[in-house]
């Protein structure tokens, strides 16, 4: 059988360039989405992909050259194709789950998230065509028609209040990227602005809307301590990212302003606004909450253990640097610690309670952002000795003048459990498949990047062309995962995976292959493609 040579060759450039090969995992992802859910947005979610294959090189071009306008994150590609495509998908797999319990409600509200996800990442997308020089003509021909696509079924499915809610979100998100991108230069590439800013912006609308409705505000007060929790933690940020251009921030006088206002705006602002939503005192609430039963006590006592226990190795760690190496980094295995207690952490809050997982996950959230504020400003008494303490565990991800590392793992675990459809599972849990969805963080960080990392470096040989990952660490990963799920049968009775395994295997190794090849952060990538596939 004959070949041609220029074929061969070009596919063995295709396999050594690791973007090509992300860009085609990805599309392997979105194509075996739309193999299960096929209706009037899977063309949409295809060209958008298709389009933003070709703007992501655009965007990899700007960066090259400086020119993309606010600083981005070094050594990493812009991740556009990636990140385009994980709004749409959760909504649209979360429509589908929806649909099937009969939540018209909660329905039409994935198709909101679905049009926002779409009309994002097309703004992203005009940015760049639009400061490209020369003007790429094909790309933007194929971004125009994937638009069109986009834009009119928008208009078909979608009425006319939810229509203003996406352009609301998207007003959002133009002025809190200028915000965050302005303040938080390097810290991010454009992909995991597009993730994060993205998805704060639903979150600030959503809040707005219900604060605007909080006399007829019905629903889980669970759900509500996150949006304010979320959005009260980023205004203080930004409040205090503004006070401090013109204040010194490292003196007494402002660390004891810095501890005032946050109380102040803690007990005078934020508690009257989730109170506003729960029509209860939300300290008397919480505290009901975690005294419910037996089991929060034990599960809480536990946490504290394991947060003691990570404090432990912080310092211990520190403790071992001398004078002479205040250069060293902590190693990839002391890093993947933290992980492991994080399965720790979350294993058990799955099995016997996911509300009290929920809520203790949004104040940690909360928790780290404050010490990142008190760490990034240097609030006495403890801001220098943080900044000490955390340099240890840096990596060349942390390249911005905020550590999110932590936060990163943090949010990878939580966002499978905060997205979590819970309106649209009568029984408490998902058939086949979907039983995992929670569990999607643990899988993919907890379990499969961990694995991946300390075997890849220790004992891996073969790498992915183009990469530093390994064969070996992937293929470990991949195993691990499979056992952790085999686990979870038999520890988890709510799972129950019917005839399933056969896609399961095939989420895993797809995600396990987007974590050898992609420069985005894996913590907050992965776990959310794993959601959807599980979803599904």
């Amino acid at each position: 059988m004959l070949t041609n040579p220029v074929l061969v060759e070009n596919a063995a450039i295709m396999l050594t360039n690791p973007v090509l090969v992300e860009s085609l995992v990805v599309f392997s992802i979105v194509l075996c989405v739309h193999s299960v859910i096929w209706n009037q947005l899977s063309w949409c979610a295809i060209a958008l992909a298709i389009q933003a294959f070709y703007v992501q090189h655009k965007w990899d071009r700007l960066l090259k050259s400086g020119g993309a306008v606010f600083q981005f994150r070094p050594s990493a590609n812009s991740g556009i194709l990636p990140a385009c495509m994980v709004m749409p998908l959760i909504g649209m797999a979360v429509k589908e789950r929806c649909q099937d319990s009969g939540n018209v409600f909660f329905e039409r509200f994935s198709l909101v998230v679905t049009a926002t996800g779409m009309a994002l990442a097309l703004f992203l997308s005009l940015i760049a065509l639009g400061i490209t020089r020369p003007v790429p003509t094909n790309t933007c021909v194929i971004s125009g028609i994937a638009s069109s696509a986009v834009l009119y079924t928008i208009k078909q499915i979608l009425t006319v209040s939810e229509v203003v809610e996406v352009l609301e979100v998207l007003l959002i998100f133009v002025y809190l990227s200028l915000i965050l991108l302005y303040l938080l230069p390097r810290c991010f590439t454009p992909g995991e602005a597009l993730i994060i800013v993205g998805g704060i912006s639903f979150v600030i609308n959503q809040l707005i809307k219900r604060s605007l409705n909080a006399s007829e505000a019905k629903g889980d007060p669970v759900n509500y301590f996150l949006l304010v929790a979320v959005v009260g933690s980023l205004l203080l940020g930004i409040f205090f990212s503004l006070l401090f251009c013109f204040l010194e921030s490292e003196t007494w006088v402002s660390s004891l302003f810095f501890h005032m206002m946050t109380a102040v705006l803690g007990l005078g602002i934020i508690l009257p606004w989730l109170a506003l939503l729960i029509h209860r005192h939300p300290i008397m609430w919480l505290l009901d909450f975690m005294l419910h039963s037996q089991t929060r006590i034990y599960l809480l006592g536990y946490w504290v253990f394991l947060a003691a226990l990570a404090s432990v190795i912080v310092l211990h760690q520190n403790s071992k640097r001398s004078s002479m190496s205040k250069k060293h980094q902590a190693s990839t295995l002391v890093r993947k610690y933290f992980h492991l207690i994080v399965v720790a952490t979350y294993v058990p809050g799955l099995i016997y309670d996911r509300q009290l997982l929920h809520v203790a996950s949004v104040g940690c959230l909360v928790v780290f952002m404050l010490l990142e504020y008190v760490r990034y400003f240097r609030i006495r008494p403890t801001g220098q000795l943080l900044r000490q303490l955390l340099t240890l565990f840096l990596d060349e991800r942390d390249s911005g003048p905020l550590i999110l590392t932590h936060i990163y793992l943090l949010l990878g675990v939580s966002l499978p459990i905060w997205l979590f459809p819970g309106p649209c599972t009568p029984k408490g849990t998902l058939p086949g498949a979907g039983a995992l969805v929670p569990y999607a963080g643990v899988l993919a960080v907890g379990v499969g990047d961990t694995v991946a990392s300390v075997f890849g470096s220790t004992l891996g040989e073969i790498r992915w062309p183009g990469t530093k990952k390994t064969v070996e660490g992937t293929a470990t990963s991949i195993f691990a995962q499979i056992i952790a799920v085999a686990l979870l049968l038999i520890f988890d009775g709510t799972v129950n995976l019917n005839t399933s395994y056969s896609w399961i295997v095939g989420s895993i190794t797809l995600v396990s292959l987007l974590e050898a090849y992609t420069s985005q952060i894996d913590n907050l990538m992965l776990p959310l493609y794993l959601f959807v596939l599980l979803m599904i």
